[in-house]
């Protein structure tokens, strides 16, 4: 089985976690036989019963509500940051995802990963944390800082957050760039935002772009 896998293009990826051409694969063989037989395959949309899943996307999800997503669909990322003052969307991929231009020469990225079952630890942070040391194995998990992105809810109002993890990296060869990151270990799934600008001022406006605008979009909504 492999994960399927992110490729993020341009100065979003050589500036952050030299993730140009990265293909997100199983690191070791083994790791791929820990899950259920049943979940070493693509998952198809569930319903579980009593779920309710329009409970779930009315609360925030911090990593430690990531238990009471139901197993079946991944998160999906909204095209909302195409709409922000000064960016445009430059491609634009299933499920949300897509690549972004804004106007100061900043770029972003947004994907989402499924069969990530061999990240999948105890709980989402750890599984967070595991993506990170996959896309390089160098990221301790005390090089990386909590952070939040929109969780469902209404374009342009004010919303719910879903916890993140973000690196932040000089970018190469110059500049400043971050990389957000969720895996959600109950579908096996995961959300990656790259952004990577000139500087470190024009860094710090984009991620309050990305922030407002760039909506994780709950399973079922």
């Amino acid at each position: 089985m492999e994960l399927r896998h992110y490729r993020v293009g341009g100065m979003v990826a050589a500036a952050a976690l030299v993730l140009s051409g990265c293909s997100v694969g199983v690191p070791d063989p083994r790791a791929a036989n820990t899950a259920p037989a049943a979940s070493r395959k693509p998952a198809a949309p569930t319903v579980t019963p009593g779920h309710d899943a329009g409970a779930v996307a009315a609360r925030s999800m911090p990593f430690s509500a990531g238990h009471t997503l139901s197993p079946g669909s991944p998160a999906q990322l909204s095209n909302g940051l195409a709409g922000a003052p000064g960016w445009r969307q430059t491609r634009a991929d299933t499920g949300g995802a897509g690549e972004y231009r804004k106007t100061d020469g900043c770029q972003a990225a947004g994907k989402v990963g499924v069969d990530q079952w061999p990240l999948v630890g105890s709980g989402d942070r750890e599984s967070t944390e595991k993506l990170f040391a996959y896309l390089d194995p160098t990221i301790q998990p005390e090089y990386l800082a909590p952070a939040v992105l929109r969780w469902g809810g209404e374009q342009g109002k004010p919303g719910l957050t879903v916890e993140v993890l973000v690196l932040e990296r000089a970018a190469v060869p110059e500049g400043k760039a971050a990389v957000m990151a969720r895996v959600f270990g109950r579908t096996g799934s995961s959300v990656v935002v790259t952004v990577a600008c000139p500087s470190a001022q024009s860094l710090e406006a984009a991620r309050a772009d990305v922030t407002r605008s760039l909506t994780v979009v709950p399973p079922g909504e």
